[in-house]
């Protein structure tokens, strides 16, 4: 389990990196309440960007935006509310975001970054 948490946190790093390269300005990183956790929440203008990041090595198991089904989509809309709720006028609009990492133990790194995914 370690390697799997340290994947994940390595993917998250490198999300994050994206990100703010791309203009965003991170607020939070991995946020958690009672309804479970965001990893990262950022700001693109006036927008806030909930970003689920999944990051696997290969794809042998599916591309990682496979993981992201409509269940944890909606998970992820009510951590959003709590956010927002738990930070009253944070923003003027919110997103949903989605990052996945391929993070090969040898090769190239791939990020697919998909804005507006819920």
């Amino acid at each position: 389990m370690a390697a799997k948490d340290d994947l994940g946190r390595r993917g998250e790093a490198i999300a994050a990196e994206h990100l703010t390269k791309s203009g965003m300005q991170l607020i939070e990183r991995n946020w958690r309440c009672s309804q479970g956790e965001i990893d990262i929440v950022a700001r693109a203008g006036s927008e806030l960007v909930f970003v689920e990041v999944k990051t696997r090595s290969g794809t042998s198991f599916g591309h990682p935006l496979e993981a992201i089904t409509t269940r944890k989509l909606a998970r992820l809309r009510r951590l959003a509310a709590a956010w927002c709720a738990a930070h009253p006028g944070a923003a003027a609009g919110v997103r949903i975001d989605a990052i996945a990492v391929l993070l090969p133990r040898v090769g190239r790194v791939e990020i697919d970054h998909v804005e507006r995914i819920f």
